[in-house]
């Protein structure tokens, strides 16, 4: 029987390889959204592909699967071969390898020429010869020519393909750049597919911190990098935070922020619907469909950078509320702690700091979401005179959080 590999979807891939390996606490009883037969093959396929990165524990619920990614034995992101398992059928591996032997010269042929020549391959094997129509091997043509394979060449109403003769060869001065960029930028998998050509890759790169839960999201960032290059809108599908719905949306891609902290990312888009900037969490884009090019940019452009200058974090609030939240802070800090003053200029954002009088510090700030001040406002607890803000529930919030850790430590 021939063999098949039909990944026409790569959404599924991502979705399986996130859920079951990356946040890894799912056991085979908990996959509950198909068969758990299709969860059986996906599991087999992602193993073909990540088997030196797999493992597993087992505890009384069953067993759960991993990727595990130690540097010191897989120095390079292994999460990059999903990307390189072509959707393909026998056809196209008969299609492949007579098309290009009959452009193996430097001749240039026609589709007549390409298609006879495949047809009396075909013919000599005993194949099927319902391969070999002008319209497989037209669309065959048509696919290597995107990919870069072949080049077309126009000759009167003719178009004629040859092989890309181009350079193959890697650079021995680049491999280090392109090792460094493969691993730690977006789009890393483009420098996967580069490093193949090289004979040999460095292994001189190790990471305490290796964030490699993006590799998923290259085809969703992909997309809404070409539409902000090109300027058009886009429609997505999204999950929300609360509930697993699928929501459509129409943006415009403003920008895309990348945490120092965990790796994730983040799309600053305008929302046409709500008529607003709103952040979406690319982990949760489910895709991406580009659309229309947007006529007036600027508007948008200026409403991405108004959204920018109260943002805090990545939160902009609640879509309905359209005043930004003020905080207001004042902090002790002696005058032999000049670190603590230190630490609130380089730390405030969008914010203000000013002396009110010595020893006692003023933060101020208009932010779109105040709540999600709190980490950073609890780490100054002993210091904090009093904290004041426009929505009643951060003070609400914060004095909730000392009542407990007082019960905590039973200080109350």
């Amino acid at each position: 029987m021939a063999y098949k590999e039909l990944v026409k979807n790569f959404e599924k891939i991502r979705e399986y390889m996130r859920d079951f390996y990356v946040y890894g606490f799912r056991t085979r009883s908990d996959f509950s959204r198909k068969s758990a037969r299709s969860y059986d093959d996906e599991r087999r396929r992602v193993e073909s592909w990540l088997g030196d990165a797999m493992s597993f524990r087992q505890d009384l619920s069953g067993k759960r699967l991993f990727i595990s990614v130690d540097s010191r034995t897989l120095p390079h992101n292994p999460l990059f071969r999903a990307f390189k398992a072509k959707s393909f059928t026998d056809k196209d591996i008969v299609l492949h390898f007579y098309i290009l032997d009959c452009l193996t010269g430097r001749q240039a042929h026609t589709l007549r020429e390409i298609a006879d020549y495949v047809y009396d391959a075909v013919s000599s094997t005993g194949l099927s010869e319902e391969m070999t129509d002008d319209a497989t091997v037209r669309n065959k043509l048509k696919e290597y020519s995107r990919l870069g394979l072949f080049l077309e060449e126009k000759q009167g109403r003719q178009m004629l393909y040859r092989l890309n003769a181009g350079n193959g060869e890697m650079k021995p001065e680049l491999l280090p750049a392109i090792v460094f960029s493969s691993e730690t930028m977006p789009l890393g998998v483009v420098g996967a597919f580069l490093l193949d050509k090289a004979k040999t890759i460095p292994d001189f790169l190790s990471f305490k911190h290796h964030y490699l839960f993006n590799t998923f999201d290259s085809e969703i960032l992909e997309t809404l990098l070409q539409c902000r290059n090109a300027g058009c809108r886009a429609e997505i599908r999204f999950f929300t935070e609360r509930s697993a719905r699928e929501v459509p949306a129409v943006i415009y891609p403003l920008k895309i922020f990348i945490s120092t902290q965990n790796g994730r990312e983040n799309l600053l888009a305008y929302n046409y619907q709500i008529r607003r900037p709103r952040m979406y969490r690319i982990d949760r884009i489910r895709s991406v469909k580009m659309l229309e090019r947007e006529t007036e940019p600027a508007p948008l452009e200026h409403a991405g950078k108004s959204f920018l200058e109260k943002l805090w974090g990545i939160s902009g609030g609640d879509d309905r509320k359209r005043t930004a939240d003020h905080l207001e802070m004042l902090i002790r800090a002696e005058k032999d702690e000049a670190f603590i003053v230190q630490r609130l200029q380089r730390e405030k954002r969008c914010g203000t700091v000013s002396e009110v009088s010595p020893g006692c510090w003023r933060f101020e700030a208009d932010v779109s979401d105040a709540v999600e001040m709190m980490p950073w406002i609890r780490t100054f607890i002993g210091r904090i005179i009093s904290l004041k803000c426009s929505d009643p529930e951060v003070e609400k919030r914060f004095r909730t959080d000392l009542e407990r850790m007082a019960q905590m430590y039973d200080l109350a």
